[in-house]
C-alpha cells in the first residue's frame, strides 16, 4: 500500500515539474504569439502531463529539433529528463538534466528533476546536494518540497505507530451456537 502511495506522489511530482516547465517556457515570452511557437514541444509536455511518457518523449525529441531559443531547448531537456524518469530510464534522464545545468546553473527545476533521478538511483547524497541548490534558487517551490519529502521517506522512513490487523474475525457469540 505504501508503494502505491509513493508511486502516486511520484507521478504527481513529475506532473507538477512538467506543468511548471511548460508554463514557464510558453507564457513568459514577451512577443505576442497566437498558438504555441513549438507545437511538438507543447504536445510532448501535454502527453507527459497525461502520463503518456512514451509519446511525450517522442514529441519532445521532435520539438527539441525545432527549438528556436535557449529557453525552449532547456524546457525540452528538462521535460526529457522527467519523461525518462517516468519510463524508468534513469541514466538517460540524468544526461538531460545535466545538459540543462551545464548551460544554466540557476535552473532550479533541473535540480529538482535531477534530485528525483538521484533518489530513484539511491544516490541520496547527490539528491541532497541538488535539493540544496534548488532550494537556494527557489526556496518556496512546492515541487522541491515534494522531492525533499520523497528523499526523507527514502532515507528516514517513518514507521507507523499504530498497526491495524484486518485479519481478525468478528467475535462469535458462543451462546447462540
Amino acid at each position: 500500500m505504501q508503494n502505491m502511495a509513493d508511486h502516486r506522489l511520484y507521478k504527481a511530482v513529475v506532473a507538477a515539474c512538467l506543468l511548471l516547465l511548460h508554463v514557464d517556457a510558453f507564457c513568459q515570452d514577451t512577443r505576442t504569439v497566437i498558438g504555441p511557437t513549438n507545437p511538438e514541444l507543447q504536445n510532448g509536455a501535454n502527453a507527459l502531463l497525461a502520463g503518456d511518457a512514451q509519446e511525450g518523449v517522442r514529441l519532445t525529441l521532435a520539438g527539441l529539433k525545432q527549438a528556436g531559443s535557449t529557453r525552449e531547448r532547456h524546457t525540452a531537456w528538462s521535460n526529457l529528463c522527467a519523461g525518462y524518469v517516468m519510463l524508468g530510464q534513469y541514466e538517460t534522464a540524468l544526461d538531460y538534466c545535466n545538459q540543462v545545468l551545464e548551460e544554466n546553473e540557476r535552473h532550479w527545476r533541473a535540480y529538482s528533476n535531477r534530485a528525483l533521478v538521484n533518489i530513484k538511483l539511491k544516490r541520496y547524497a547527490e539528491a541532497e546536494q541538488d535539493l540544496q541548490k534548488g532550494e537556494a534558487l527557489s526556496p518556496n517551490a512546492r515541487t522541491l518540497k515534494a522531492v525533499r519529502a520523497m528523499l526523507l521517506d527514502a532515507i528516514e522512513p517513518v514507521a507507523p505507530s499504530i498497526i491495524i490487523d484486518d485479519r481478525r474475525q468478528p467475535a462469535v457469540d458462543e451462546e447462540n451456537d
